[in-house]
């Protein structure tokens, strides 16, 4: 922290002292910080934001490994076997992402048995909501129609859904809950061709409060799914590029409020920063930023304690902007990764694998 300040000659704290001052300032003035700096960031002119009128935004859950310590383990529970306890204690994270810049709107957390359509929190008016099969709860659905938001959500390979009245475009009306929520479905085969040649197929279907079929075309939302991925690159700027795979250090859950908050925090504060550069250029997409670039350049800025200041002359872009801008990612692509069994200690386990790319083809049906 004061690595760049030596000319001020300031006393370097030590670990304990930290820590001393972390328990004394708790988790509430973070809190508040996240929410100040939380929220969208897209523009209606923004590339990849909005959708026919309406903010595109993507929901999920996350697992995050807290420490084994006694005080944690009174509010985060480890996981259970038949025969036996195993992993470390873990926290569930639920966020709702901007699509396109990637923002984080809200967030909730709390232990891994609360479940992810228990956290869901956010949703405005005007938002379509993308979520996975996870979310496929009437209840859940009929609670975000009646914020005035719409959804687009993967369905469960269990619902047998009731087909009403087939539509032109070949998506069909039908309704969940027994009737108290009309829905309206799209069935589609994804085909998937990897970079070494090989193809998988397999079909989805989709649930959304979106029926008019001439307004909202199928293949459009079939398309327009495919932006729910962000959610989960959105989790690994934060849990891969910023805390490396670690398990969180704080010993307490008051502290694991204020670690979490604050990683919340630091990517938000990035985004908005990367977004804010590259509104600079005309016709540049957000989503082509790179949260690596623009971490590492913030990370230079803190060690070396320069351009913490700017005259107003200097505009806003500063050095985190200009990385961000030099280093633009090429145009986005449909992006895949095999599925493997999650292994709950070690990101090193034995399912591990790498990414493939892939090249996607919708066929509807």
């Amino acid at each position: 922290m004061v690595a760049g300040l030596r000319v001020l000659a300031l006393v370097a704290p030590s670990a304990s002292s930290l820590a001393r001052a972390r328990r004394r300032v708790g988790p509430a003035p973070f809190r508040v910080l996240f929410a100040t700096v939380a929220g969208v960031l897209g523009r209606p002119s923004s590339p990849g934001v909005f959708w026919r009128g309406m903010r595109t935004v993507a929901i999920d859950a996350t697992t995050m490994h807290v420490p084994n310590s006694w005080q944690v383990l009174g509010a985060y529970a480890r996981r259970a076997g038949e025969t036996l306890v195993f992993g470390y204690p873990l926290l569930r994270l639920s966020v709702l992402v901007e699509c396109g810049t990637r923002a984080v709107i809200g967030a909730v957390f709390g232990p891994e048995a609360d479940g992810e359509t228990t956290q869901a929190a956010g949703v405005r008016a005007g938002m379509l909501v993308l979520a996975d099969a996870n979310y496929d709860s009437w209840r859940l659905l009929a609670d975000i129609a009646a914020t005035k938001a719409a959804f687009l959500c993967r369905s469960g390979a269990r619902r047998t859904p009731l087909i009403l009245r087939r539509l032109p475009d070949g998506s069909y009306l039908s309704v969940l809950g027994y009737g108290r929520l009309k829905v309206r479905i799209v069935e589609a085969w994804v085909t998937v061709t990897w970079a070494d040649g090989t193809t998988t197929r397999e079909q989805w279907r989709l649930v959304t409060s979106l029926l008019d079929h001439r307004r909202y075309p199928a293949g459009e939302l079939v398309t327009v799914y495919h932006r729910r991925w962000q959610v989960e690159t959105t989790y690994f700027s934060i849990k891969e590029s910023i805390l490396d795979g670690r398990v969180l250090r704080s010993q307490d859950p008051a502290g694991l409020e204020q670690e979490v908050y604050a990683l919340l925090t630091v990517y938000q504060t990035i985004v908005r920063m990367a977004v804010d550069a590259v509104d600079t250029v005309p016709d540049a997409r957000p989503d082509r930023v790179s949260f690596t670039a623009a971490l590492e350049t913030a990370g230079e800025q803190v060690i070396a304690a320069v351009g913490k200041i700017i005259s107003v002359g200097d505009g806003l872009v500063g050095a985190i902007g200009q990385a961000v801008l030099d280093d633009l990612l090429p145009d986005p692509r449909n992006r895949g990764k095999a599925r493997t069994r999650k292994n709950p200690t070690s990101k090193y386990g034995p399912n591990a694998c790498g990414v493939r790319k892939a090249d996607t083809r919708f066929d509807q049906e």
